[in-house]
């Protein structure tokens, strides 16, 4: 009679244990994006394989993070991809790189992590392939804004990367407590963000957009060292609005 009902209760469980093992899949704890609906979102490559984020901001620049080039100085770009395996998306290479002065000056700290890839020849926009707006002044988003980032990164810690495109919603976090998390050394509230939630970026994600409405407002930057998705330490991002003189100088030098 104990076994009947054993049985019954796993049986009635099953549907549960199943949905809570997909739950934990993504970006970290994100879901599947539906395909080409971030047609901005780009895959910067070295030989050919995935190594982090990006997101095209004209028809012929793609904005990443600084330190994304650090082990690959020469790299390509995937952009109209949803899956990485299929060969239904266009690679670019990269014509010219930007890097912030800043950056030239401090290459071992997070300062001014962004970075502009200039390439080859103009994108041909469609359906898949679409570039999206940034900040058009210097600002802060209001903390408690819920907005959104997506990747082909690790799914976990130390884990499998993922083909398809995944994403997760995030929330903006009060400078002042992410400046008490990291401290001022590792985080400067006029140059970066942090944001929180049930998912998060990982290895692989770096240079990623964090997208608050229609607009790209940060750069994936970094984070725990030893464990994506921190409970104890939050994501930090480039904020955008702090270098648009620059990008719009080198945006405007494009021929």
């Amino acid at each position: 009679m104990m076994t009947i009902i054993s049985l019954i209760l796993l049986v009635s469980l099953l549907p549960h244990l199943t949905f809570t093992a997909r739950v934990n899949v993504g970006i970290v704890n994100g879901r599947e994006a539906k395909p080409h609906s971030r047609p901005y979102m780009v895959s910067v490559q070295k030989d050919k394989e995935h190594i982090c984020g990006g997101f095209l901001i004209s028809d012929r620049f793609v904005m990443t993070a600084a330190h994304c080039r650090k082990n690959a100085p020469v790299v390509t770009v995937v952009l109209g991809a949803h899956d990485l395996r299929k060969e239904n998306s266009v690679r670019f290479t990269v014509d010219s790189y930007h890097q912030h002065p800043i950056r030239q000056s401090n290459l071992f700290n997070n300062d001014a992590d962004v970075f502009g890839l200039q390439l080859e020849k103009n994108v041909q926009l469609n359906n898949n392939i679409k570039w999206i707006s940034i900040p058009a002044e210097e600002g802060d988003i209001e903390a408690g804004s819920v907005c959104s980032i997506a990747g082909w990164g690790l799914l976990e810690t130390k884990g499998k990367r993922s083909d398809h495109l995944m994403e997760t919603n995030v929330t903006v976090m009060n400078n002042k407590k992410c400046e008490s998390k990291w401290g001022k050394e590792d985080f400067s509230a006029s140059q970066m963000m942090c944001v929180y939630g049930d998912g998060g970026s990982c290895e692989g994600d770096s240079g990623g957009p964090l997208v608050c409405g229609d607009t790209a407002i940060g750069v994936t930057s970094f984070g725990d060292p030893d464990l994506c998705n921190s409970p104890e330490l939050p994501e930090v991002y480039t904020k955008i609005s702090a270098y648009i003189p620059w990008i719009k100088n080198i945006i405007g030098n494009v021929n």
